[in-house]
């Protein structure tokens, strides 16, 4: 399994899908819980298939987190087998959703909301660790909402406004700064892009100058790298924090560091002043 943090019987057992909300986990429950995380670091989890060893797991879990908005179907199948054994943690159920897209950790207001579902699960799970949850959750909240600051004022100053991706993930961010973004393929990142929409992304990019085109770190760069060379944009990265690769984890990444890491990259491709 990906990621498994702490130690010691007492706590207790916590399962989430994957990166965001196994760190949101983790931040809110301290040293609580033990927060496994089912997709491995540097896997994509969009068609993910658990081991018979992960679904044993879910069996015994306290609370199963997981983000919906039909994100994990792999998972969904397998939660009527832990109904009323586990609290089960939706951590989308309610909020504003982009149509047929589930990256809503990618918006830190929305965030923020992800974590107090979160805290609100742990606490039905664990009430005598009620405010130690809410002391955590109390926090991660200010850091989102600082987070979302540092975007608010970088993104304010730019002189484009088109995000130009290589797969449609970043649409809540999107909407929350004011952005429009263009993707090479659609929401199922292994899409392949027909030579006609190649070639109207190529007029796209240089109709609004695009001097930035994103790819993302578990995603092939290869047709993002064909348009770049077509209209002379350089290729960065930009991270929808669907997982960290090995090498993110070695050097201590986690999600705040990741999501300043996107807005730097961000103030490069838009021209923010």
């Amino acid at each position: 399994m990906g990621w498994n943090e702490g130690a010691g019987s007492d706590r207790r057992s916590v399962i989430a899908s994957f990166y965001p909300l196994a760190e949101f986990a983790q931040r809110v429950g301290g040293d609580r819980v033990r927060v496994t995380m089912l997709v491995p670091s540097g896997v994509e989890p969009h068609d993910y298939e658990p081991t018979p060893r992960e679904i044993a797991a879910l069996t015994r879990a306290r609370v199963v987190i997981y983000n919906g908005a039909g994100f994990e179907p792999w998972l969904e199948r397998l939660l009527p087998e832990v109904a009323g054994r586990a609290v089960i943690v939706n951590a989308t159920q309610g909020l504003p959703l982009v149509e047929m897209d589930p990256h809503v950790w990618l918006d830190p207001l929305l965030a923020r909301q992800q974590v107090e579902r979160i805290a609100q699960g742990l606490i039905r799970a664990d009430p005598a660790g009620r405010r130690g949850y809410e002391t955590h959750a109390k926090d991660v909240s200010r850091q989102l909402r600082e987070l979302h600051a540092r975007f608010s004022t970088v993104l304010a100053g730019c002189q484009r406004k088109e995000i130009l991706t290589s797969h449609a993930a970043f649409g809540y961010l999107a909407r929350r700064y004011g952005l429009t973004q263009i993707a090479i393929s659609g929401l199922t990142p292994e899409a392949e892009p027909a030579p006609a929409r190649l070639k109207e992304l190529v007029e796209t990019a240089r109709r609004h100058q695009v001097k930035v085109i994103y790819v993302e770190t578990l995603l092939s760069p290869r047709f993002a790298e064909v348009v770049a060379r077509e209209v002379g944009a350089k290729v960065r990265t930009l991270n929808p924090i669907e997982g960290l690769t090995s090498e993110e984890r070695r050097e201590g990444k986690n999600y705040f560091t990741v999501m300043n890491g996107n807005l730097t990259q961000l103030a490069e491709g838009l021209d923010c002043r």
